[in-house]
């Protein structure tokens, strides 16, 4: 007996309208794919194609700069050819006739006037510097009569004074303090290329705590080193600066009008307070 059941249609066999069959044997879209495959390579080759024309240019101008030796270093264009190639003959390079710059690797000219010469000046030309002789109490003494006062330079009204035990510089304006302002100057205790200097009254003048004082001679080592003080040119005409004997690098100056024992300094203030000339005797 005939099935005369109906059944439902396929819907991969049902025909369309017009009586056509879809092709089912091949997975839907495959037509789109193979399109874009196409237009992706054609891109491609199109690109590459563009790029070897490119390039194609340059290396052609390369070579043929190389080929012509005659052809300007840089005729091309910049390039790293153009910083390594060698100067034409004859042409000086830069430094080639340039005198060598002179170098200085000592003290410039500024300096050596500023910086005290260690050349002892002379004494002055008044002032006697006999050797040191002996007395009976064993206290070093010195035969001299020369006397001597000492003059500030930037106070040329004022001189070293005795004022209690300590030295100022004061005016001498009285015979006390033209006496105070006398000294005898006489070769250094502790080096005799040196100057020490004596009061009326038999004292020394030394140093004790960097400050200038008057004071009896005790006979030890250290008294003498710190009564005896080197003379150095001054950056002053006829000026002296007093250096420290057993302290080197320091130098009698005056400060508020008190001589005291200070450090060098490379400055015109320094310099003036520290620069005395020896002259003839007040008293």
């Amino acid at each position: 007996m005939p099935d005369s059941t109906s059944r439902p249609p396929s819907p991969h066999h049902t025909p369309w309208e017009n009586g056509w069959n879809p092709d089912d044997t091949r997975p839907p879209g495959t037509r789109r794919l193979w399109l874009a495959g196409a237009l992706a390579l054609t891109t491609i080759v199109v690109c590459v194609t563009a790029i070897v024309v490119t390039d194609k240019h340059p290396d052609d101008a390369s070579r043929t700069k190389r080929a012509d030796p005659t052809s300007p270093d840089g005729a091309g264009g910049p390039g790293l050819l153009s910083f390594a190639s060698p100067s034409k003959k004859g042409t000086p390079t830069p430094d080639e006739h340039a005198p060598a710059s002179a170098t200085t690797s000592g003290p410039t000219a500024s300096e050596h006037s500023a910086t005290p010469s260690a050349k002892t000046p002379a004494p002055p030309k008044s002032t006697s510097t006999q050797g040191n002789s002996t007395g009976s109490s064993g206290s070093s003494g010195s035969s001299s009569t020369a006397r001597t006062s000492v003059r500030s330079v930037n106070y040329p009204d004022r001189y070293w004074q005795v004022s209690g035990d300590y030295v100022k510089l004061n005016p001498a304006t009285s015979a006390a303090a033209r006496g105070a302002a006398t000294f005898t100057l006489v070769k250094g205790l502790a080096n005799s290329s040196c100057y020490s200097f004596t009061t009326a009254a038999g004292t020394y003048l030394r140093h004790r705590d960097f400050i200038l004082r008057a004071e009896r001679d005790d006979g030890s080592p250290l008294f003498k080193q710190d009564a005896t003080f080197c003379p150095r040119t001054s950056s002053y005409s006829g000026a002296v600066m007093l250096e420290s004997v057993n302290y080197p690098g320091r130098y009698l100056r005056h400060q508020n009008f008190q001589l005291k024992l200070d450090r060098y300094q490379n400055s015109a203030q320094y310099r003036s307070d520290s620069a005395f000339r020896l002259v003839d005797g007040l008293a």
